[in-house]
């Protein structure tokens, strides 16, 4: 998220046009083929639902035969279970097994390849991390993204993003920067402004950081979370619809559900924490960050590298039990259907707080609390590989995001935009659909076809690029039931209470005990509970 500098440019069709334009593209898209377009051939990848769904039919699975030892057992491989693993590798602790349902680590910062070109199946991006996330800078540095240079640190600019980073579309054209800002009038200018001068208010009064911080929350920050986005918004008096439309896609992007779901906190957190919220030309430019073709999978990659044999994929942990002098873990080989036990000294349990509250056995209080409370947003990421670039609209040059004004999408990221050859090329467009607000979604996830979500997308992006479905070739979907906690009011007060899980075998690590899914509370969460295990 950002803006760029200032601009005044004429007014295109409004947004009603806009929408009608949108509207009739979604009814002609599943036309496409009876009208000439070729068919777009595809299918759904990654997140094997039917792993998952295991859990529900633990009694047909017969007893483990074979029973192995480790001295620390991870069970999930996600960012908090390879922070883990790291945590223990950096003590010298090398006797350790971790258990991932898929078939390679990462969780939400796995990537995939469409076409012979990476693009990410999840995060893509990690901002610069500041002193509160002492976990990521040194990862940072051991992957050699950092060094210190006369006395400040300096990044490697290869893999920062390279300009120019986001645009919209906006009022018929591309404007630079996601703030709209074409012929908006006096009083929505005002309105930005006011929003900017609350959020550093916001700042000076609290603490606000990534990752959260150990001190007792505020009581003006335990008022904002007891309340949604949205009825502060109102309270307040922000209502320019320019104004809630930005918020609500900052609090889809980064939360998976909008304004009438989130808390006021998590509203007033996603600036607060990081960059401060500016109109452009007002305030600093915002944060850079860091992204690769393939999105979080690079970092998580090189975190697995490491362990070797020692990450064992294709396992669905079934049951997690403490005992006198060890904990017993059991978990189902995917690839022959055969369950394993294993014994160790300690198990971290990193894995979202539903599922752990399911394998767990005798789970403690807090944890169930914490699961029948935790509402987790479904995703769809679908990768689309175009064999040559898009003829583009007025304004701005294609940028790394793309964000097209009023569509229930995010946009798309441009996979190839880190490429340091100038040449222009096929490329994978990765577009992001956040369903935490849709009643129904997680069905709509198992019973609607590849097709459906293939057409959604061409519907959108086909606004600002018609030529979209005559120069793609092939679309990749995945879908994620439950990618990350939603932090609905209450979140903070109940993070607050987390330190009272305790357990003498087994810790808890995973960023939905922090209300909120980014790579930082996962770091933090996992190499804490490495360092103590």
């Amino acid at each position: 998220m950002g803006q760029g500098d200032p601009v005044t440019l004429p007014s295109g069709p409004g947004p009603d046009a806009l929408t009608r334009r949108a509207l009739l593209m979604a009814a002609a898209t599943p036309l496409l083929a009876c009208s000439g377009a070729p068919e777009i051939p595809g299918g759904f990848n990654g997140i094997g639902h039917e792993r998952g769904h295991l859990l529900r039919n633990r009694s047909g699975v017969a007893p483990p035969s074979t029973t192995r030892r480790t001295r620390v057992l991870i069970a999930g491989a996600g960012i908090a279970g390879l922070a883990a693993a790291r945590a223990l590798r950096l003590r010298g602790i090398d006797d350790v097994v971790l258990l991932e349902l898929e078939d390679s680590a990462g969780g939400n910062s796995r990537g995939g390849m469409v076409g012979g070109i990476a693009c990410p199946l999840g995060a893509h991006y990690l901002p610069l991390p500041g002193d509160d996330a002492p976990q990521v800078q040194n990862l940072l540095e051991e992957l050699g993204l950092r060094r210190r240079v006369a006395g400040r640190w300096q990044y490697d600019e290869r893999h920062l993003c390279h300009s120019p980073q986001e645009r919209l579309f906006f009022e018929g054209r591309w404007q630079d920067g996601l703030l709209p800002l074409q012929g908006v009038g006096a009083g929505t200018l005002a309105q930005y402004r006011r929003l900017s001068q609350r959020v550093e208010d916001a700042r000076k009064a609290a603490r606000y950081s990534v990752p959260l911080a150990d001190a007792p929350a505020s009581a003006p920050q335990l008022a904002l979370d007891a309340q949604t986005f949205d009825a502060w918004l109102q309270r307040e008096q922000f209502t320019d619809p320019h104004l809630r439309w930005y918020l609500d896609y900052c609090c889809r992007d980064d939360y998976g559900a909008g304004l009438a779901s989130v808390s006021a906190w998590a509203g007033i957190h996603y600036f607060a924490s990081r960059h401060g919220f500016h109109v452009p030309g007002d305030g600093p430019d915002r944060d850079a960050v860091l992204t690769w073709p393939q999105g979080n999978a690079w970092l998580s990659e090189r975190m697995a590298w490491p362990l070797g044999e020692r990450l064992r994929t294709g396992r669905v942990v079934t049951r997690i039990e403490s005992l006198r002098h060890e904990v017993e873990v059991d978990a189902v080989n995917v690839a022959t259907g055969v369950a394993e036990r294993w014994q160790a000294e300690r198990c971290i349990v990193a894995l979202p707080v539903f599922v752990a509250a399911r394998v767990v056995e005798s789970p403690p209080a807090l944890l169930q609390q914490a699961a029948a409370r935790i509402r987790h947003a479904p995703w769809v990421v679908a990768n689309l590989h175009l064999r040559e670039p898009l003829a583009d609209r007025r304004g701005p040059a294609p940028a790394w995001d793309n964000v097209l004004y009023g569509t229930k999408g995010l946009g798309y990221v441009d996979a190839r935009h880190q490429s340091l050859d100038p040449t222009p090329g096929p490329t994978v467009l990765s577009w992001y659909r956040p369903l935490g607000d849709e009643p129904g979604a997680r069905q709509r996830l198992l019973d609607q076809p590849w097709t459906a979500w293939r057409d959604q997308m061409l519907a959108e992006l086909s606004v600002p690029h018609p030529d979209m479905a005559a120069k793609a070739s092939r679309v990749e979907v995945t879908r994620y039931g439950h990618a990350m906690a939603m932090p609905q009011p209450g979140t903070l007060r109940a993070w607050a209470g987390r330190a009272a899980l305790r357990s003498d075998r087994l810790l808890f690590a995973h960023s939905d005990w922090s209300g909120y899914s980014v790579f930082e509370e996962a770091m933090a969460a996992g190499h804490e509970a490495g360092r103590r295990a």
